[in-house]
Formats: C-alpha cells, sequence, structure tokens
C-alpha cells in the first residue's frame, strides 16, 4: 500500500491515546474551532488497536464535522426510506429511480440546503452535489456546519453521513494542500528488473517466464488443466499502461489467443480544479501499481520473452479508480464504489480483484463492494501491505476487512512468515509466496513498457495471483457459483480443513484445485 507518514509521538504513544467522545451528543454546542487533526487521529488508531477497525458511526458529530474540516469537506450520506431497514442484504436490487428513493434523496437534500443556506445565503441547491450517483443510494455533498451533521445522523432518512476523504495523516504537498503525493510503496516507476537470474524464472514455450513463485502454487502443472480461456476477471487499480504492448496489441501472442482486453475508468477528475460533475480521468495509469498488478495476473505466454500471468488466456477488464494505492481520497471513493457497481452488472465477469484500501472503513465503498456482491461476484482484496511496524499492529485493511470480500495476503518461502510489508490477522482467507528470504525477490510482472519483466510484492501481488488462481477454476467449471469456486479453492489449500490464525485457509495448490 501507499506509504503514509505518521507523527512520530504518536507512533511511540499508541497505547496512552486518549478517546473521543463516541457519543452523538456535541462537545458544545457550538465548538469555536474543529478538533484538532492530531487528536482526532489519536482516536482512529486507538479504535484500531483495541477493536482493529475504525468506523465513523462510533463517533461524534462534532469528530465527523472535524474531520470534513481537516480534509476537503465532501460528506458521504447513504439515504433509504424511513420506512426501509438495514439494506445492506439487498442494495444490488434497489432501484433509486423509484419513488420512494427519490422522495428520501429529495428530503436528505433538503436537510442538507436548509442547514448550508444558514450560513451561506448565496447557495444555490444546484450546487450541493460534488458528484453524481445514478446506483447506490448515495449523495456527496459539500458540507460546512455542524448542525447539517447532527440532523443527518439524527434522520430516519440517512444510513451514515460520513467524511468522504479523510484520513490519518496522510503526506502532503507542502506547496500545494490539495496535491498528494504518490509513495514508492505502491506507486514507483515500475521499471525493468535488471537483476534476474535463472533462479527468478523457468523459461516456458513459446518464449516466456513463469516466475519463481508459481512453484509454491502449481501453477505452471495447472496449465495442463486451465488457462483461463473464456472466463473474464475485473481488475479495480490505478490503470493501464499505454505503452506495455503485452496489456495491448500483442495482449494475444504465442500461446495466448482469442481473448479481449478492456481499459475503462471511473476515477473523476480532481473536484479542486474546477472540473464539471461527471468528468473522468483517463484510463492510462499513472502509478504503476495496476499495470503491475494485470501482467501478473493475465500477462500473455508470449514469444518476446517477457514473463507469462498465471490465468494468460484469460479476459481482462482494467479499471482505473483511484491515483494510487492508498484510498484517501473522496474522488477514489467514488472511482472505486462505482468501480464495483459497474464490475457487478457486468454479467460476462466473475471475478473482481482489487489490491488497494485504506486502514479505516469508508461507507461507500462498503456499499460498491456489497452491490457487487450481491451480483454474484466473488471478490479478492488486498490485506494490506505498509511499513514494517505497521504490518506488526494492523490488521486487515479496509475493504479486506469485509465479510463480502477475500482477503489475501503474502508470506516468504519458508512458508512460515508474512512478508515483510504484509499485514495478516484472522481476516485473512488465503496467502501467495511472494517474497524470497535469501535476497527478498519478488514475483515477475509487467513492466509499464518493453519485454524485460519487473517485479512486484506484498498482499498486492498475493491478491492479483489468487484472483488469477479462481479464474483458472472459473475457466475450467463455467456452471459454478461463487461459492463452488470458492470452496474448491480452501479445500486445495495448505492449511484444510484447519484454519490458521493469520493465513486462513493458507497456499492454494491451484493445480490439485482443477482435478
Amino acid at each position: 500500500m501507499r506509504k503514509f507518514t505518521f507523527f512520530a509521538f504518536m507512533v511511540i504513544s499508541l497505547c496512552a491515546c486518549t478517546v473521543e467522545n463516541s457519543s452523538n451528543e456535541s462537545l458544545s454546542p457550538n465548538p469555536a474551532s474543529p478538533i484538532s487533526k492530531t487528536e482526532l487521529d489519536q482516536t482512529i488508531f486507538k479504535s484500531l488497536q483495541d477493536q482493529g477497525k475504525f468506523e465513523w458511526s462510533s463517533v461524534s458529530d462534532v469528530m465527523v464535522w472535524s474531520a470534513l474540516n481537516q480534509s476537503d469537506k465532501v460528506l458521504s450520506v447513504g439515504y433509504k426510506p424511513e420506512n426501509e431497514g438495514n439494506i445492506d442484504h439487498k442494495i444490488h436490487e434497489i432501484n433509486i429511480q423509484e419513488t420512494a428513493w427519490k422522495t428520501a434523496r429529495e428530503k436528505v437534500l433538503d436537510i442538507i440546503f436548509e442547514e448550508e443556506s444558514k450560513t451561506n445565503s448565496s447557495l444555490k441547491r444546484s450546487e450541493l452535489e460534488v458528484f453524481e450517483e445514478n446506483i447506490l443510494p448515495v449523495i456527496d455533498v459539500r458540507v460546512s456546519n455542524l448542525s447539517t451533521i447532527e440532523r443527518l445522523r439524527a434522520s430516519k432518512l440517512v444510513r451514515y453521513a460520513e467524511p468522504m476523504g479523510y484520513s490519518p495523516n496522510v503526506e502532503t504537498n507542502k506547496n500545494n494542500a490539495n496535491a498528494k503525493i504518490n509513495s514508492d510503496s505502491g506507486c514507483d516507476s515500475n521499471t525493468p528488473e535488471t537483476g534476474l537470474t535463472s533462479a527468478d524464472y523457468t523459461t516456458i514455450s513459446p518464449n516466456a517466464k513463469a516466475s519463481w513463485n508459481y512453484a509454491y502454487h502449481s501453477v505452471t502443472q495447472a496449465w495442463a488443466k486451465s488457462t483461463g480461456a473464456g472466463a473474464k476477471m475485473v481488475i479495480i487499480d490505478t490503470g493501464c499502461s499505454n505503452t506495455q504492448e503485452n496489456l495491448g496489441s500483442t495482449f494475444n501472442q504465442g500461446s495466448s489467443s482469442g481473448r479481449t482486453i478492456e481499459k475503462l475508468v471511473t476515477l473523476p477528475r480532481d473536484t479542486f480544479l474546477g472540473i464539471p460533475i461527471g468528468s473522468v480521468e483517463t484510463p492510462n495509469d499513472g502509478c504503476g501499481h495496476g499495470t503491475s498488478m494485470q501482467g501478473a495476473a493475465t500477462a500473455p505466454r508470449g514469444t518476446d520473452g517477457n514473463t507469462a500471468g498465471i490465468a494468460y488466456n484469460a479476459n481482462l477488464i482494467s479499471i482505473r479508480a483511484a491515483a494510487d494505492v492508498f484510498l484517501n481520497e473522496s474522488r477514489e471513493a467514488k472511482g472505486v464504489a462505482d468501480a464495483f457497481t459497474l464490475a457487478g452488472n457486468r454479467t460476462d465477469v466473475r471475478v473482481i480483484s482489487m489490491s488497494m484500501g485504506n486502514i479505516i472503513s469508508n461507507s461507500q465503498i462498503g456499499d460498491g463492494v456489497r452491490y457487487a456482491y450481491g451480483k454474484g461476484k466473488l471478490i479478492f482484496c488486498a490485506a494490506g501491505t505498509s511499513f514494517g511496524w505497521t504490518a506488526g499492529w494492523a490488521g486487515v485493511i479496509f475493504p479486506a476487512s469485509m465479510a463480502e470480500a477475500v482477503a489475501v495476503t503474502g508470506i516468504k518461502d519458508n512458508l512460515t512468515q508474512r512478508c515483510d510489508a504484509c499485514h495478516e490477522g484472522s481476516d485473512v482467507d488465503f496467502v501467495v509466496v511472494m517474497e524470497k528470504v535469501a535476497n527478498a525477490r519478488k514475483p515477475l510482472s509487467l513492466a509499464m513498457s518493453g519485454d524485460t519483466p519487473s517485479t512486484v510484492g506484498g498482499s498486492s501481488v498475493a491478491t492479483a495471483s489468487t484472483a488469477a488462481m479462481a479464474t483458472l477454476v472459473f475457466s475450467k467449471y463455467p456452471t459454478w457459483t461463487r461459492t463452488q469456486v470458492f470452496d474448491r479453492l480452501k479445500q486445495n489449500a495448505s492449511y484444510y480443513p484447519s484454519r490458521n490464525g493469520n493465513f486462513g485457509w493458507g497456499r492454494i495448490n491451484i493445480n490439485n484445485a482443477l482435478n
């Protein structure tokens, strides 16, 4: 995951942090100033340490309002008709154009406009919404007043009202508070690896490389039974390189043939730049992470000497939903939620892989994940990759921590240790061998351009690899359900029938799973 800087004292005194008032009562009728970012982050990290998660529903109106003021002021408001209960299980069935849902939406907007107009007489109702929403029962609005938060969170029309873009201690460009810095733990140049030796791959026909870690999952043996042909997977990430031919004009070459690749984008342009609502970025990868995930999963088994992906004959849909892998911007939350609904509505898609996330939850992304899950998709998410000390205490990140997601992390080739930067925990379902003890070598993937492989690590590549294995199973058994495929993977993993406390069902033998 993307690196993010924490105050030094917070790391040292994490256990001594004070807890913010967790009720919905304001600390004062009209606070003179928001709670400081330091105090906000102390509360968040205390919750993560004590409960393994942080959710905005557990904190006060003042804290939500303060977090808005410490970010871009975009509030994500999930709504519903007053007579509706919990809709998580049926969110994929809801039509927000039906009268009851349209009425609920308008009433929520009325509340927001009434309260925000008290301090902004020139405000127009049409100016409230930051992003357009056509599928999920959500409104994204820019909010300034505490009274707006209080009324929304007290309303039976509101499922949640939370800061969309707040994240603890994200690095920012000191010259531009809105310009996020891409971290080298998530976004890097994704350049060719010049130090590869014969110990890092096996040469396979017609002229491709099989990554060294495939042997720990019997991948090359599995190819005699399935190559992914006929199956289609979605990778939600930072986009796809427009200069990597193996994800373009030569996606079909050698033993890879008859398949398709689509490059889509759901990431809105930065609203701070005054871009109109509905305008999106290009599908091109400006980070490098998405390209490496797609390479590990679906790179062609070709003739150019490059690496072959695990599902080298599968169809691929790349969705650029974020600028980097740490989902800390409002537009990234919107992009990811939209990517899940897009993938959920594709009847030709069986598998979704996302190697991005955050250490705190985001309800709008959660809505998107549940929507896709309700549509029958098998969803794989990264358990988390970050600093070594963060990986030591922070468990499985969001949304991999959700019940609807299959959480994956990475282990070393001694088969007993997590990778140096990988998260672990009881929510993990599977692991992939992706780091050598001797020299920290990571698996092979596609660089941004050229025919020399790059390498990529963390729970990110473990997730894309596991999703590719599931795609091999769907390819061989196209009529199987999500549950049948998951059970086959589980039953052919190293810890089955037991479950490890940190590594779930363990390491999949995909060759056995295809028997």
